[in-house]
């Protein structure tokens, strides 16, 4: 049997960025001053455990008091936070760690420059993942956020100049949808497209390019293989996105979120099988399933 980790996987440059800082802050930080990340880093629980054995400790904006004017530093992950967080943290002198995503920087700042000319906002993505949560802080929670075409037809002031942005993990076939469906309906509807920084961030809309521009890519290894596994946090909404790609370009598809979730029976007949993987998938993690899986297929023969 041949296993090949698909090397278009694992982590896109923005997480890669943040759990850079989160090291560097951990290795350059003294013993007596913590270093805490506002939620988890990342949506992998295994690189969360590896990160944690190095002293990184997760919390919330209401442990804020308990660390108040303690020397803490306190990282803000990928995902962005809405400003109210940043206010709280001078409050406590709390000093913050900015590992913000650039491209959920930008996207904040576009939809705050929307609001500020009075247009509707409306957002593709879910209501309390975190990256909206920080969008939603910026407008006041003066926005709708959608899913589906029903609820954005349904909850959407067809009155109003709108605008249309997406959260950066959510799949395009359906924003696209939305999008339709708004421009047939309103007469003034912007589907913001991030045009001054499409070539800095390989982007064509708020969906990140580095999630919808695998989606191809990751169609093609899937369908190569015998079997795919993907491997991926059950809290990634990329890796929901990018499962459903390879699921739908190959059946025997599964996921997984470690090793011991996988079963003989997936590898009835199989002479390849192909490993993939989120945008906030680690490479070793993907590194021990190939190699569970080699081990399993060695003691079969």
């Amino acid at each position: 049997m041949t296993v090949t980790i698909d090397q278009q996987s694992g982590f896109c440059w923005g997480v890669v960025r943040t759990v850079q800082i989160a090291e560097d802050q951990l290795a350059a930080t003294r013993d007596d001053r913590n270093v805490y990340v506002l939620g988890h880093i990342i949506h992998n629980p295994r690189e969360i455990e590896r990160l944690a054995s190095k002293g990184l400790k997760t919390i919330t904006v209401d442990d804020f008091p308990s660390i108040a004017n303690s020397g803490a530093k306190v990282l803000i992950r990928a995902h962005g936070e809405p400003p109210e967080t940043y206010r709280k943290a001078l409050q406590h002198g709390i000093e913050i760690i900015d590992a913000t995503c650039p491209v959920v920087t930008k996207l904040q700042e576009r939809v705050r420059k929307f609001y500020d000319q009075d247009y509707q906002i409306v957002i593709f993505g879910k209501r309390d993942h975190a990256e909206v949560l920080g969008v939603r802080g910026v407008v006041h929670d003066q926005c709708v956020c959608v899913l589906t075409v029903d609820e954005a037809l349904a909850n959407v002031d067809l009155g109003r100049k709108t605008v249309l942005f997406s959260q950066t993990t959510m799949d395009r076939p359906t924003f696209n949808l939305i999008r339709d469906a708004l421009k047939s309906r309103i007469a003034e509807l912007v589907v913001d497209t991030m045009e001054e920084i499409a070539t800095e961030f390989h982007a064509k809309d708020t969906i990140c390019g580095q999630v919808s521009g695998r989606e191809a890519q990751l169609a093609r290894f899937a369908a190569s293989n015998d079997v795919m596994i993907f491997v991926a946090g059950r809290a990634s909404s990329n890796g929901k996105v990018l499962y459903n790609v390879a699921k739908a370009a190959n059946p025997r598809t599964y996921f997984v979120e470690s090793v011991d979730e996988m079963q003989d029976d997936w590898f009835t007949a199989a002479t390849t099988v192909g490993i993939s993987g989120a945008t906030s998938t680690p490479k070793w993690v993907m590194d021990d399933v190939k190699h569970h899986i080699e081990q399993r297929t060695a003691m079969q023969v």
